[in-house]
């Protein structure tokens, strides 16, 4: 994609906040980008931005806060190389062999408190050449509901991009009526996706070069090895399927689960239709647009094992010269998927369970009682740390005593010779109290959308300190009210 033209008139910043950025992306793979320019923002106005965040990558917060144009997109920085980056994607199984980024830039490169390169991105600057018909534009509530999740998945440990801010345009952007416009600056280890790769392979001479970058930026350890792009697929099977077995642990749906939305480096990315489980329920969907639940909850790991599968097909000229060989190698480690998910599954559940070893018929048989009593899924873990600390109260809110006294006496022999005070306090430790509740963030972003964002800010100190209980915080712990999870639907925000 040879493109270099820029939109004209639009305001170059030379003494900015962002000195430094670097642009290898876009200089080492220019054939997979397009160099482009945010739309300018009528009134850019900056709603939250990330501190901590942003002093780790050591950026000057005050001065962020003054050149608010920049996070808009629409000031380019002095020296800088802005690009929208061309991909494909498998989305709901069907194949679209030219997807990119149709309102979205990368601003370039920065490096992190230790040392580690990362992209700085903005999500909603306007039209850009792969925008196929879209105005290439966002609004406040998905901006604010990234921005919320992102960094409630960062303080649960689960690997993710970041948020930096979100600054409103002053744009009216035409949704189902008219709102508040937005833009998001997100930060990820990389934006390489899956279909970043489905796009090259189909480019001649664009594979080799990216699969040799990402494996320099992600898996460096591997640059040397004779079978590296080999490695380099095992190296995102493994990643990947650690991910998937996180969000499989906190009960979180992703909602939209396309190759384009498959990273290499193994990080949570698009936080589109998102959710996260009330009741447990394998077959929750939430996505408006995932009519035949490909995504629900439960087909989590499958999905991911498809989506690799597409990812292992781009490499097959890259690992052997022989089709048969190269076909033989990469379905042995796709095949070790399954294993590998199971192994970080069962070792999060143990924790979970305050187990010193994954009890496989222990947990299913707790599972399925969760499921026939539709029990809350975060609140079920740490009632059972409650259960030992004798407080059944919590427990028998979800539960009734005569369908979970059986299990309950199996678990605690389980437990047996253990100090269960010790052992229910490891579990708090990694079973949160505070998840991003549906109808919590669904009442933040409407009331942020009418200009209040105090709703969002205690929601964001809720969410971002996950086990943490507190007595102020406790109505931030309970499930939706039946009637608002019956009809609840999540939307990609485009």
């Amino acid at each position: 994609m040879s493109s270099t033209q820029l939109p004209s008139g639009m305001a170059v910043l030379q003494n900015h906040p962002l000195s430094g950025l670097e642009s290898t992306y876009a200089d080492e793979l220019a054939e997979l980008t397009v160099r482009w320019q945010g739309a300018e923002a009528p009134d850019p106005t900056l709603l939250v931005v990330n501190e901590q965040l942003a002093q780790s990558l050591g950026l000057d917060v005050d001065r962020l806060r003054q050149e608010v144009g920049i996070l808009s997109g629409g000031v380019a920085p002095a020296d800088s190389t802005p690009v929208a980056m061309a991909y494909a994607g498998h989305q709901f199984g069907g194949y679209a062999p030219l997807l990119g980024d149709g309102r979205a830039l990368l601003l370039g490169e920065l490096h992190d408190s230790e040392g580690r390169r990362v992209d700085l991105h903005l999500k909603g600057s306007g039209r850009t050449p792969f925008s196929r018909g879209g105005d290439g534009y966002a609004v406040v509530g998905p901006m604010l509901r990234e921005y919320l999740i992102s960094e409630a998945m960062f303080a649960l440990g689960i690997p993710t991009t970041r948020s930096l801010s979100v600054v409103a345009t002053g744009r009216g952007v035409l949704r189902d009526g008219v709102e508040p416009g937005a833009v998001l600056a997100r930060v990820a280890s990389s934006h390489i996706r899956v279909g970043t790769f489905e796009f090259a392979v189909r480019r001649e001479g664009a594979l080799g070069p990216l699969a040799d970058y990402a494996i320099a930026r992600h898996y460096p350890e591997l640059i040397d090895r004779p079978d590296r792009y080999l490695a380099f697929f095992e190296a995102v099977v493994e990643a990947q399927a650690s991910l998937v077995a996180q969000w499989m642990l906190v009960g979180f749906v992703h909602g939209v689960m396309n190759t384009d939305n498959t990273t290499i480096s193994g990080q949570t990315i698009d936080y589109g239709p998102c959710a996260f489980l009330d009741a447990y329920d394998p077959a929750a969907v939430f996505s408006s647009i995932d009519q035949r639940g490909r995504y629900a909850f439960g087909n989590q790991p499958a999905v991911l094992t498809w989506n690799l599968a597409r990812f292992g097909e781009t490499l097959l000229g890259l690992v052997a010269t022989t089709p048969d060989d190269a076909i033989s190698s990469v379905t042995a480690v796709l095949e070790s998927f399954s294993t590998r998910y199971d192994a970080h599954f069962a070792a999060g559940m143990a924790a979970k369970l305050g187990l010193g070893a994954y009890t496989g018929t222990l947990v299913d048989d707790l599972l399925t009682i969760m499921e026939d009593h539709r029990a809350d899924w975060t609140g079920t873990f740490r009632a059972l740390a409650g259960e030992l600390r004798g407080n059944p109260g919590p427990l028998d809110s979800l539960i009734a005593r005569e369908h979970i006294g059986p299990w309950l006496e199996r678990w605690r022999r389980e437990l047996a010779g253990q100090d269960v005070s010790t052992v229910a306090d490891a579990m708090d430790r990694v079973n949160p109290v505070y998840i991003p509740r549906n109808h919590r963030v669904d009442a933040a972003l409407r009331a942020a959308t009418d200009g209040d964002l105090g709703p969002f800010e205690t929601l964001l100190d809720v969410v971002t300190h996950p086990f943490e209980r507190r007595d102020a915080w406790s109505d931030y712990a309970g499930a939706a009210p039946e009637d608002f999870s019956a009809g609840f639907q999540t939307f990609c925000g485009t």
